[in-house]
């Protein structure tokens, strides 16, 4: 005899299947994304020339580099002090 299924097997219909516009009515996909630029990319970060991938792409890049050092460094100083502060007694 087997089991009965319990939840049906047929798939409700689909209340939100249709399309307000049709996909001739909608502009040319070239409109709004632009140019691809992944290829371009993709050349300048595999090109052998010794950098690092983090800094291939010039100025911007070791600005935030330099910065991400600057504030890490810095934070690990400030944890460092206060840990230190925290640690000592206080005069009463």
């Amino acid at each position: 005899q087997g089991l009965k299924p319990i939840v049906s097997t047929e798939s409700p219909p689909l209340s939100f299947g249709t399309t307000s516009k049709l996909a001739s009515d909608l502009p040319a996909t070239d409109t709004f994304l632009g140019k691809n630029k992944v290829p371009d990319l993709q050349k300048l970060f595999q090109k052998a020339d010794g950098l690092p991938v983090h800094l291939k792409r010039g100025v911007p890049d070791k600005l935030l580099y330099r910065t991400t050092m600057a504030l890490t460094i810095g934070g690990t100083i400030y944890c460092l002090i206060a840990l230190y502060m925290a640690s000592q007694p206080r005069n009463q």
